[in-house]
C-alpha cells in the first residue's frame, strides 16, 4: 500500500513521474549514442573527450551518480580485438605479408576501432545505467541466527 505524500527518488529521477515522462529503452539508447543527457535528451553529456560535465545544462540533472567504470573500455577492447585479430589472421593466411606490413595495417585499425566508439559507448552505458536506475550494491544488515 503506497504511503500518501511519499515520493521515491533515485538518481535524480522521480519514480512517481507520469508515464509520458518515462523513457523507453530505445529512447535511452538513442540518447546515449548521441552523447546527450540521459533524462531530457537535450543537454550535452561530455565537457571533453571522456570528461563528464557536472550537470545537464538543459534540465539540471546532477551527473555525480554516474559511474561507468571500465565497462566501456572492456566492451570496446573485446570488439576491436575480435575485428583486428580476425582481419590479421585472414590477411596472414591469404597473403603472408612481412611483419612490418602487419604493423602498418593493424596499428591504425586498432586506433580507429578503439578510440572512435569509446565516447559513444561510455554515453550509452551511462544512459542505460540511468534508465534502469542502477545503484551500487548494499549489504543488508541481518541479525545472526
Amino acid at each position: 500500500m503506497p504511503l500518501a505524500g511519499v515520493r521515491l527518488v533515485l538518481n535524480g529521477s522521480s519514480m512517481s513521474e507520469p508515464a509520458s515522462r518515462q523513457t523507453t529503452v530505445l529512447q535511452s539508447v538513442l540518447r546515449g549514442l548521441a552523447c546527450k543527457c540521459p533524462r531530457c535528451g537535450e543537454g550535452k553529456l561530455f565537457a571533453g573527450f571522456l570528461t563528464l560535465r557536472p550537470r545537464c545544462e538543459a534540465c539540471g540533472l546532477d551527473y555525480t551518480f554516474i559511474d561507468s567504470g571500465d565497462g566501456p573500455a572492456i566492451f570496446i577492447i573485446m570488439l576491436a580485438g575480435a575485428i583486428v585479430v580476425a582481419c590479421a589472421l585472414i590477411v596472414e593466411v591469404k597473403y603472408q605479408p612481412p611483419f612490418w606490413l602487419h604493423a602498418v595495417l593493424w596499428l591504425p585499425l586498432i586506433l580507429v576501432t578503439t578510440l572512435l566508439p569509446l565516447r559513444s559507448m561510455k554515453a550509452l552505458l551511462i544512459a542505460l545505467q540511468f534508465h534502469h536506475k542502477a545503484a551500487p550494491g548494499r549489504l543488508v544488515g541481518r541479525e545472526p541466527k
